[in-house]
């Protein structure tokens, strides 16, 4: 299974913010849609990085509630690893394993077009464990 057929179950709505935009307003926008991360975008839609629950709270950690007036760019995570549609899931759940992340933005022709989580993946990943043993179960009874 590729990560298309995920998008296309589960929508390609990406909430984005831009890079100035502070901390606050984005921990706000996580909390009221009840996600754990905003993709940044900039100038041109260009995506220019990821901030997720875990920057908020590693800078609340280290610099206390002060750096919630800061701009979204002063902690956002700058290199960040996409996939494409045609991206397997076992794929992804390498990278997302790999390098401890939890949420991958999706990239068609240098454009973005959707954002998956790791419970999207591993949504996925049990509705094919379920089939196949239902499979399994209709070929024994068969």
């Amino acid at each position: 299974m590729r990560v298309k057929a995920i998008l296309d179950q589960k929508g390609r709505n990406v909430l984005t913010v831009g890079p100035q935009v502070t901390i606050r307003d984005a921990a706000r926008t996580l909390k009221e849609n009840k996600i754990g991360a905003v993709v940044v975008l900039g100038g041109g839609d260009e995506l220019v990085g990821i901030l997720s629950e875990r920057d908020i709270v590693s800078a609340v950690a280290l610099h206390g509630a002060d750096c919630l007036g800061k701009p979204v760019s002063s902690i956002m995570t700058a290199k960040v690893h996409q996939c494409t549609e045609e991206t397997s899931i076992d794929e992804v759940m390498s990278m997302m394993s790999e390098r401890r992340i939890r949420h991958l933005p999706v990239d068609k022709a240098g454009r973005l077009v959707g954002l998956i989580s790791i419970g999207d993946v591993v949504k996925t990943k049990i509705q094919i464990i379920q089939q196949e043993a239902d499979e399994i179960k209709a070929y024994i009874a068969g």
